[in-house]
């Protein structure tokens, strides 16, 4: 469910693997609704592409790939549930919904399980850099002291969802789109601070969002797979969260996203730091996380993970790492990721 450019990124992917057979797909967009399903997706694929999810056939799992705002998204997750689907999304707020959403986690949580059925938020971020990853890695030590993670995304692959960044626009214009709620930046910082935390066993006092903010405002332009930057245009924004604990900063976490180019003034690569009692832990990627390849291979990794796991919400940490390793016998001839659709 969702074929923008993460869906169908998802549903290529998908289509590769011996394992998994795509039998529906819907999405709201009348262009799209219609078209016969094997043509559009590329592959073996029976029927047409739908707007109504309620006739979508029934399946071991759905994979739904359209907006962040988890209070949105429960409303296609729940009617899934209660029809007995296993259900992974990308939705951010769906990682680790426990402390920013406490009632519809409790809801989603009780309704998989009276269906016997799992409901996984998965992604690179939250699911598994800021999270997952930074949690794998305290083992190495007894005690934690804290948590710092720096991250640059590349977010040319990217397509609806940058809007929501502000990138493109004109340092006035981000001003004015912001100001009006239109520009807010990441969504997902709560959920993976939250369970970072939960996996600590942190009580915390508080996490603290920050505002997003211009980072890099090019002078020539900057194409992407679904957007074209102008010079004047802003090409990066920053954005940070905070978790408190006793008052002081435990877990800090800060990610800058954009379009970029050599020459920019912004650290490249990411960088985890873990103060921990017998040691510091620093992890380094000079080139970074690709965060589009990697939300795919999340989404895709966990899909079979969902459908044998425990009935109930549950988050990537709860999942033996083994299970969302990357396996899954490819069908011969399949190009890699590239064009076409979601799932079923």
């Amino acid at each position: 469910m969702g074929l923008g450019a993460t869906g169908r990124a998802i549903a290529s992917s998908l289509l590769q693997r011996a394992d998994v057979e795509i039998v529906g797909a819907a999405d709201g967009d009348p262009r799209v609704v219609g078209q016969d399903l094997g043509v559009f997706l590329g592959g073996v694929a029976n029927g047409v592409v739908v707007s109504d999810p309620t006739e979508l056939p029934a399946a071991d799992l759905a994979i739904v790939a359209t907006v962040s705002d988890l209070h949105r998204v429960a409303d296609v997750l729940l009617p899934l549930l209660e029809r007995s689907y296993n259900v992974l999304s990308i939705c951010e707020e769906l990682a680790h919904p426990w402390r920013s959403h406490p009632d519809l986690a409790r809801r989603l949580d009780d309704t998989a399980k009276a269906h016997g059925v799992t409901v996984l938020g998965s992604g690179a971020n939250p699911g598994v850099l800021m999270d997952t990853l930074p949690l794998l890695l305290t083992t190495l030590t007894q005690r934690v002291e804290s948590v710092r993670i720096r991250r640059r995304t590349n977010m040319s692959r990217y397509g609806a969802i940058l809007s929501k960044f502000g990138l493109g626009l004109t340092m006035r214009e981000f001003a004015t789109a912001h100001s009006r709620g239109e520009v807010v930046g990441h969504h997902g910082f709560e959920q993976a601070i939250g369970a970072l935390a939960a996996g600590l066993g942190w009580d915390l006092d508080s996490v603290d969002v920050g505002e997003v903010e211009p980072a890099v405002v090019t002078t020539s332009p900057r194409v992407g797979e679904h957007m074209r930057i102008e010079p004047g245009q802003i090409a990066a924004v920053t954005h940070a969260a905070r978790g408190m604990l006793k008052g002081e900063v435990v877990i800090d976490l800060e990610i800058t996203f954009g379009f970029f180019e050599p020459a920019d003034e912004v650290a490249a690569g990411d960088d985890y730091q873990i103060v921990g009692e017998e040691q510091v832990i620093d992890l380094r990627s000079s080139v970074g996380f690709d965060s589009f390849l990697s939300t795919v291979a999340a989404a895709v990794n966990a899909s079979t993970a969902v459908v044998e796991a425990r009935p109930g919400l549950l988050s990537m940490g709860d999942l033996p790492a083994r299970s969302v390793a990357a396996k899954g016998e490819r069908r011969a001839g399949r190009a890699s990721l590239g064009a076409t659709t979601s799932q079923g």
